[in-house]
């Protein structure tokens, strides 16, 4: 059964509007026509929708469909399995009266069949089934008339919309629980408030902080982009005991400003405003003129402590104290943070948990509605159980990211655990067969809990592949990421290509984490020296097409080259039939050739869609240009021109 986490202990993730893909294996005695249907019910248990599965795998016995759930709330589902009445008698029909063998009783029960329907249908459907039934016993016509009597379209269609069931069998009802669209869609853009705006005064060697006010100034241009969600790492009071220094460097100098996620000072820890970006007063204006530009505002919530931070003082026993008297700092070798000290979940785990509660309800009042979690694996997942049930049970709508780069098991078990979404190992892979087998792990594998954001950089991670890749390996990760997830984002200075990394080290030189770093993001643009308008392309191209926020629709087709990744994306809906082909060069140094060859059956390609040698029109969403394509087709991608087609299938009415 499908999808079922944990045999229905958690329930499975949709999000309204989205199709989930039900299954069950399914079979019966004997040679009767086997039926199966998955029921949706919505949160006060009225069924809502019923869909008829279909057979998947010769001989298997497994079933799939797939239900759309039409608004939040705690739904359920089963799985029905039943004696096809209709469809046994048209198969042994077909059968016996094609042997010559039984002629007339087949005619005779299929009458007796119909006639039996009528009772319990509606006036159309009745009238339909009448006359099924007198024309099969109608002598005046042939064998073969009566025959398709039985078999007209109109009569399918009637058996489609409510099929003739016995022997109906159920299963137990497993759950899905439907959350808002954001917490399955949707564009993220992280910045540093205190970067923008940073003024550096040369007379003095120090730097001026950026604050809430002037960070407000960059949302306009997030939004212009396309992105929906701006998220901000800890905007809180920061300890200076331990302060890193540019670099991460072990010694900070007066004016350094040290790194956001070393929590805590004398001026407050998780539940304070950095004095240096303002008030809650500015904050709030803050959230507000992201709302007004259509964008959410998700705040870093990292639980960790600076040395400097009030907890230590008035709960030390909420960390590890060594052997020598001293409490231990993080560590995560070879690299160490000693300006930043864990939280023991172990001791007073009661008054840890109230604590952690009413700050997340804290910021929550202040109209933060998503939290990106830091290093949620290093804290027990009983305890984000508990903070999600309580939260959510409250505030439905707030929404937890898992920034948990860990082994699968413990990423998964944080997804089971509540959390909406998760980071992944997408940022790490960029070959064809990594990229492929990644697409299809998430799409596949894990949908009905674990819901992928793929960022394509962030403050820590500057893979070698964006180092080297040069600007078409920018493009590259950008087109995987906003159209192979339904959920991507990235870190603000990936638009200006910024790539240079700290030797020895998968991360930035000079990073934000630990400096002020203002941009020219506008004389970038001027100069042709950013990726933003191609950027706000694909979240416009992400906007305007339904199959591309579904999670579980994506179809790998084959190429010939090796760098060359093509997948499809397609959504049925009420205005028509959505369907994207994206074709990507992932090698960012070269022009590569290729023939792509396409499944058309995932394409669902109606005969108006086609001209009459099978072809179809694609609309290259990126360049403009469209080509009439069939099952086989020549590409040729240029990394240093564009590397990608995003094509759309054109749809006939």
């Amino acid at each position: 059964m499908s999808p079922s986490v944990e045999h229905g202990r958690f329930p499975a993730k949709a999000i309204p509007g989205s199709d989930f893909t039900v299954g069950a294996t399914v079979f019966r005695e004997g040679h009767d026509q086997l039926g199966v249907s998955a029921v949706l019910y919505d949160p006060d248990g009225r069924e809502i929708q019923r869909v008829r599965l279909s057979s998947v795998g010769a001989g298997l016995d497994r079933w799939e469909g797939k239900l759309r759930p039409p608004a939040q709330g705690l739904h359920t589902f089963t799985i029905e399995g039943w004696s096809d009445i209709y469809g046994t008698w048209v198969h042994d029909a077909a059968i016996k009266i094609g042997a010559g063998v039984d002629v007339e009783l087949m005619l005779a029960e299929g009458s007796e069949l119909f006639s039996r329907a009528a009772a319990n249908r509606p006036a159309a459907d009745a009238d339909v089934f009448k006359a099924a039934a007198a024309a099969l016993s109608d002598a005046e016509l042939t064998i073969q008339q009566r025959l398709d009597a039985g078999r007209t379209h109109e009569v399918r269609a009637a058996i489609q919309r409510e099929p003739l069931r016995a022997l109906v069998t159920a299963s137990e009802r497993y759950p899905i629980l439907v959350e808002r669209e954001r917490a399955g869609r949707g564009a993220w853009y992280e910045f540093f408030p205190r970067s923008e705006g940073a003024v550096y005064h040369p007379q003095t060697a120090e730097w001026e902080s950026g604050t809430f006010a002037t960070a407000s100034h960059r949302l306009d241009a997030i939004a212009q982009m396309g992105f929906d969600v701006v998220y901000l790492p800890p905007i809180h009071p920061i300890g200076k005991t331990h302060r890193k220094g540019p670099n991460n460097t072990l010694t900070a100098g007066p004016a350094d400003p040290g790194s956001p996620w070393a929590i805590g000072s004398a001026d407050g820890g998780h539940d304070a405003i950095h004095p240096e970006l303002g008030t809650f007063a500015d904050f709030d204006a803050f959230v507000v003129r992201a709302t007004d530009l259509g964008l959410e505002v998700a705040l870093d919530f990292a639980l960790q402590a600076s040395p400097d931070h009030p907890w230590v003082t008035s709960h030390p026993e909420w960390f590890t104290t060594r052997v020598d008297g001293s409490i231990a700092y993080a560590e995560n070798p070879p690299k160490k943070y000693q300006d930043i000290f864990p939280i023991n979940f172990d001791n007073d785990p009661e008054g840890i948990y109230n604590e952690i509660l009413r700050i997340v309800l804290l910021w929550v009042d202040h109209g933060v509605r998503i939290f990106r979690v830091d290093n949620p694996h290093t804290k027990p997942v009983q305890f984000w159980e508990w903070l999600i049930g309580k939260v959510n049970e409250a505030h439905p709508d707030v929404i937890f990211l898992a920034e948990a780069f860990t082994r699968p098991a413990m990423m998964h078990a944080l997804g089971r655990a509540g959390f909406q979404q998760s980071y992944t190992y997408f940022t790490w892979r960029n070959t064809k067969p990594e990229i492929e087998e990644y697409l299809v792990e998430v799409s596949k594998g894990s949908p009905a809990y674990f819901r992928p954001n793929f960022f394509v950089n962030t403050p820590d991670i500057l893979t070698e592949y964006l180092q080297y890749g040069g600007p078409g390996g920018f493009k590259v990760r950008a087109v995987l990421a906003s159209m192979g997830s339904p959920i991507w984002g990235m870190y603000s200075g990936f638009e200006l290509f910024e790539h240079v990394a700290r030797a020895g080290a998968e991360e930035y030189i000079d990073n934000e984490k630990f400096q002020y770093r203002p941009r020219d993001y506008q004389g970038a643009e001027a100069e042709g020296r950013s990726l933003a308008p191609y950027i706000t392309r694909l979240n416009a191209i992400r906007r305007a097409h339904p199959a591309l926020g579904d999670l579980e629709n994506l179809t790998l087709h084959r190429s010939t080259d090796d760098a060359t990744v093509v997948f499809s994306k397609h959504k049925e809906t009420d205005e028509g039939r959505d369907t994207l082909i994206i074709v990507v060069n992932v090698d960012p140094h070269s022009a590569r050739e290729s023939t792509v060859s396409l499944d058309l059956h995932a394409l669902e390609l109606e005969a108006q869609d086609c001209a009459e040698d099978g072809r179809f029109w694609v609309d290259d969403l990126i360049s403009g240009q469209s080509w009439l394509w069939g099952e086989h087709n020549y590409v040729r991608l240029d990394a240093h021109v564009e590397p990608a087609h995003i094509l759309s299938i054109r749809r006939q009415p």
